[in-house]
């Protein structure tokens, strides 16, 4: 990846004046106050040595010993291994010695999304119970780690925060220490010890779905941000409210190809160091005790040399992480991410351990896990002085965080109680100070108190959308305002402060007359996603307006009435808006701000006396692009300023015009070598479908319950499985004649694929073979398609063996399918018994050529 010349900017060397580093390989004397910066800091050389801001003790390092030589090897292994609470007993706990558990996101007590505050501390009593009823020598107690993203935001009723993109916004290092400090307090009365943040990535490209995740394209806003937030998370580990931090994704996640999720950092060792590291030596030198290992791989763009999965990279866990830097906790691996590697399984890599992974995240194959560990170790595969030295670190931050001090969660100051996991204040400032004006013409901002106003949009009512992912459940999906009691949603804001008689909500504006308002504010932007499913190709523009046509078409319905338009912007990353600011006489970007959606009509709206009551102070830490193919770093392909810079931010005591925006009218960015249409979820414009007879009804995005479908009778049971990833593909099983398909309401021209070798392409795995002919088909409209029998396909393989099925265009053409008018790519008719999980749902140039592709015989696939 080549870097734009303003990468390497004051910000950027800002960062190389680096909290508690002493950079010795570019012989820079050691920055020695927290946060100290230094003018002549030069770009760093090699990793920094980091002081941690928790020392070595003696003492400490003494007792470590002493557990570890009593210790057999299966406790040690049962120690690196952490499971998932839907999938371990507290009974397995006691019987296996395992060090930790997790609960990943939609996973919750008893799998009940409500549960309350004293179930989870129920659960948590359970498993610390049985490490301590161990017959080992020494009981190690358990920790549990949780992805508490933006407050502890998997927990019934806890106040969630406005998400990192919105914070970076904010400019204010103490905010974020604050808010550390009370999801620390809220994790911990829940009886969970260990926190999966904070997250550290400089995104580069803002198609990476997890672009949200991240505080800023500065990486010295990073630095600063990871820094205050382990500082206030960990404190000296002397309050119960204390939780261990989990800096993550070790590294590189946020420089991948074109934001890919999971996918290659191309970036040369020094942009690595001085980009992708800054984030670790803030929150290494605060004093986090564990790092948790990146899915994306790295390729040196300086050397050539392609280092693979960061989970099996020894390199960087070790050589950089743990020798060059000096940390001295322990690395955590992802969601069955060893699995990833070469030659290993989410049950077997010794290859990860070697690297320098200390505890195993394999949340569902942990008994194979450690049997399989067990006898690489005694073969000699992995020495037993690495499993020490894994075991020594666990324990090490075991006992820093004060696991050992005799008690049980419950124990624990705040423990079981609601208000522990409320702020509903601190949530309130902390969203006031993400806002950013982009646009505010003729004074359409502040309202004023006594305005008559129009509400409209999708996301005006919505606290899901308020909340975006990592939100009760993984991707935030299968929410709705009755899952947040305890929120306000925009609406209920605008209500509060100007009265319910002064506010009309009417989401689409069909039928309203606009002109009777003084204002109309139009609460709009992106839907919940998370990782993967957040993720916009690098084919696809970043048009905000190509996903979600209705908030187009809802300020159009407003626009130009004489009445002045205000739009809030509800996104994860900036996107191309040209088009939607034109039809706006303000645009403020709210980003995903969380429960409190009065803390953005605190601003929104006038005091008493007129004047306003708060004033914008966020400006943007994403540059926004100027075009719909925005290149890395929201700088345009030809290396076109961005529409508003870094930086950027309007506020009432400083105003500023925005002309007519030019509009971008592309719909492709350059050569489409991929087309999703199911991707761990759907991909827009298509709709995963069921069907049965005439009927017909959308699979949905609830990733937590099983569909009979129809009701009446049912033909299909679908639920969601992995295949690849996490809850990443559909299972489906035909119970009598049915369809499944993926449909676009428009017809798309896949000739340049065909033209191109192009074929659909998709993963599947087979749960029970089929009896009678699987038809797969692409179809032009009801009397339009050309299908083939895939039942051949489906006879030859195992169930549980995934196979990816590529069957060129040509077929489907062949058989009369028109390439040029196609609204459904991929449909699967079946009859009972069969049933397979279906993702990675395609169509990709090339495949038709590759020689594991289908051979069209005249009777199906041949």
């Amino acid at each position: 990846m080549k870097l734009h010349p303003y990468v390497l900017s004051a910000s950027l060397l800002a960062t190389l004046a680096l909290y508690g580093c002493d950079d010795r390989a570019a012989g820079d004397a050691a920055s020695t106050a927290p946060g100290a910066q230094s003018a002549t800091a030069k770009p760093l050389a090699d990793w920094p040595h980091v002081d941690s801001a928790i020392k070595s003790d003696p003492a400490l390092e003494t007792r470590v010993r002493e557990i570890v030589a009593g210790m057999t090897l299966a406790q040690k292994v049962g120690q690196m291994t952490q499971a998932e609470i839907k999938s371990i007993t507290p009974a397995e706990v006691r019987e296996y010695y395992i060090g930790s558990v997790l609960n990943g996101g939609g996973s919750w007590p008893g799998q009940d999304k409500h549960a309350s505050v004293a179930d989870w501390v129920a659960v948590a009593d359970g498993f610390h119970d049985a490490s301590m009823a161990v017959d080992a020598k020494v009981p190690v107690p358990i920790m549990w780690g949780t992805d508490a993203m933006h407050g502890h935001s998997n927990v019934y009723r806890a106040t969630i925060f406005p998400h990192n993109i919105g914070l970076g916004a904010a400019h204010d290092a103490e905010l974020v220490g604050r808010i550390a400090t009370m999801t620390g307090r809220a994790v911990r009365a829940t009886g969970i010890d260990w926190l999966f943040a904070p997250a550290v990535p400089v995104v580069l490209d803002t198609r990476w779905g997890r672009s949200y995740e991240s505080w800023s394209q500065d990486p010295a806003l990073v630095r600063e941000y990871a820094a205050s937030y382990t500082q206030a998370l960990q404190g000296g580990f002397a309050d119960d409210a204390n939780a261990i931090a989990s800096v993550k994704h070790f590294i590189g996640d946020g420089g991948t190809e074109h934001g890919k999720d999971q996918g290659v950092t191309r970036a040369t060792l020094g942009e690595l160091i001085n980009i992708h590291g800054a984030g670790y030596y803030g929150a290494l030198g605060a004093g986090a005790q564990t790092v948790m290992a990146s899915y994306n791989s790295w390729v040196d763009t300086g050397s050539g040399e392609d280092h693979g999965k960061m989970h099996g990279a020894k390199v960087l866990l070790t050589g950089a992480l743990k020798e060059k830097m000096g940390f001295d906790g322990f690395v955590v691996s992802d969601y069955n991410g060893i699995g990833q590697l070469p030659g290993c399984s989410n049950a077997s890599c010794a290859d990860a351990i070697n690297a320098g992974i200390d505890m195993v995240m394999v949340p569902d194959d942990w008994k194979a896990f450690i049997a399989n560990t067990i006898e690489q170790v005694e073969a000699g595969d992995i020495p037993m002085a690495r499993i020490d030295d894994a075991v020594s670190r666990i324990l090490r931050v075991k006992l820093r965080a004060g696991l050992f001090d005799g008690k049980k969660p419950s124990q624990h100051a705040g423990a079981g109680t609601v208000e522990a996991i409320q702020d509903r204040e601190l949530a309130r400032e902390a969203v006031r100070k993400t806002l950013v004006l982009l646009k505010n013409e003729g004074g359409a901002l502040p309202l004023s108190r006594d305005a008559r106003v129009l509400v409209v949009g999708k996301s005006a009512d919505s606290i899901p959308n308020q909340t975006g992912g990592w939100s009760l459940t993984w991707q935030g999906t299968d929410n709705t305002n009755a899952d947040f009691p305890d929120a306000d949603s925009i609406l209920d804001g605008l209500n509060e402060a100007l009265g319910e008689a002064s506010v009309t909500f009417s989401e689409t504006a069909e039928g309203d007359d606009v002109a009777s308002f003084d204002a109309v504010v139009a609460v709009i932007g992106e839907t919940p996603y998370a990782e993967t499913n957040g993720d916009i190709v690098a084919s696809d523009t970043v048009t905000h307006s190509r996903r979600h046509p209705e908030d187009l078409a809802v300020l159009q319905a407003v626009a130009g009435k004489g009445v002045p338009v205000v739009t809030v912007f509800l996104s994860g990353r900036p996107l191309y808006t040209n088009d939607l600011i034109n039809l706006s006489d303000a645009f403020v970007a709210a980003w995903l701000p969380g429960t409190e959606g009065k803390g953005v009509t605190d601003v929104l709206v006038a005091g008493a006396d007129g004047k306003p009551a708060y004033d914008f102070g966020a400006t943007l830490s994403f540059a926004w692009p100027a075009v719909a193919c925005p290149g890395p770093r929201a700088l345009g392909p030809d290396g076109a300023a961005p529409q508003f810079a870094l930086g950027y931010g309007l506020s009432y005591a400083k105003g500023g015009t925005v002309a007519t925006l030019p509009l971008d009218e592309a719909t492709q960015c350059g050569e489409a070598t991929a087309l999703p249409v199911f991707n761990n979820a759907d991909v827009a414009p298509y709709t995963l479908t069921m069907g049965a007879g005439a009927q017909e009804q959308a699979v949905g995005a609830d990733l937590n319950s099983t569909i009979e479908w129809p009701r009446d009778a049912p033909a299909l049971r679908v639920r969601t499985v992995q295949v690849n990833t996490q809850q990443d593909a559909r299972e489906v099983t035909w119970l009598a004649p049915a369809r499944l398909f993926s449909r676009s309401a428009a017809r798309n021209n896949f000739n340049a694929f065909a033209l191109n070798d192009g074929a659909l392409q998709f993963d599947v795995a087979l749960v029970h073979a089929p009896a009678t002919p699987v038809m797969l088909s692409m179809t032009c409209g009801p009397d339009c398609g050309g299908s083939i029998d895939l039942a051949p396909v489906f006879a030859g393989l195992e169930p549980g063996e995934k196979h990816t099925v590529k069957v060129p265009l040509a077929c489907f053409a062949g058989r009369g399918a028109n390439l040029g008018a196609t609204d459904v790519p991929f449909q699967v008719e079946a009859d009972a018994p069969f049933a397979a999980s279906f993702t990675r749902i395609r169509v990709v140039a090339g495949a038709g050529d590759d020689e594991d592709a289908l051979a069209c015989g005249k009777g199906g696939a041949g």
